[in-house]
């Protein structure tokens, strides 16, 4: 099955470099481009991607509104692309609103080309690119500047809905700890893992890994800072 893919970038050479990486590739078609937020909702809405690349900074509409708008979109439009936010380490409070709002992750502009290839390919499959420990590094440092437990939501009621194996699961898919990972923490198989990771999702209306990272650490789960087990 061929990955549909659009690039949202306001530079033309990023966009162009991009699109003849990503379209040498077999199984990944590039059926777009957008030098704006605002032309890229419009783009993908007439192309239908797979994957949206998505800049952070652009003009006319930045990419943080743009995934909100393709992530969240108006009544009639059935279409949902994952996002997969492009970015710099000086726009890290965007990449956590982003996911907060349900992108699928983020890569940043200067890694190397098969990352990127690699990227593309594990949010088509549903997965979020919460790999890189840069990734939970920028989450931890923000979820400490909100009070634990206390935003509108309530996400520290929410984790009574869970069991304590779920609950478990929950707080080392926050430590960064792949299925595999914990499956070996836990001693269970990898597939029961799997089974736990989408009740924990199903329970709490969570879109993917990326979006309960982020209510871990809201939920106080997960601490920033504290020590806790680690992928190997």
């Amino acid at each position: 099955m061929t990955i549909r893919v659009i690039i949202v970038d306001d530079q033309a050479m990023v966009r162009a470099g991009f699109a003849a990486l990503l379209a040498a590739q077999a199984d990944i078609d590039v059926v777009g481009e957008a030098p704006d937020g605002r032309q890229g909702v419009d783009v993908s809405r007439h192309t239908h991607p797979d994957v949206v690349l998505m800049d952070v900074r652009m003009p006319e509409m930045d990419g943080l509104a743009a995934a909100r708008e393709l992530l969240n979109p108006p009544v009639g439009v059935v279409h949902v692309p994952k996002v997969l936010m492009l970015t710099t380490f000086d726009v890290d409070d965007y990449v956590y609103e982003a996911l907060r709002a349900g992108a699928s992750g983020f890569l940043l502009k200067d890694a190397p080309p098969a990352d990127l290839i690699s990227a593309v390919r594990v949010v088509a499959a549903g997965d979020a690119l919460l790999a890189p420990s840069v990734t939970r590094r920028l989450i931890a440092d923000f979820a400490r500047q909100r009070p634990s437990g206390t935003t509108r939501n309530g996400p520290a009621l929410r984790l009574n809905g869970l069991t304590p194996r779920e609950t478990e699961v929950l707080e080392l898919i926050a430590r960064g700890l792949s299925n595999q990972e914990i499956a070996g923490h836990l001693v269970l198989a990898e597939q029961t893992v799997k089974t736990h990771i989408g009740r924990v999702l199903a329970k709490l209306d969570l879109r993917d890994r990326a979006q309960a990272v982020i209510f871990a650490y809201e939920a106080g789960l997960v601490v920033p800072g504290e020590s806790g087990p680690t992928g190997g």
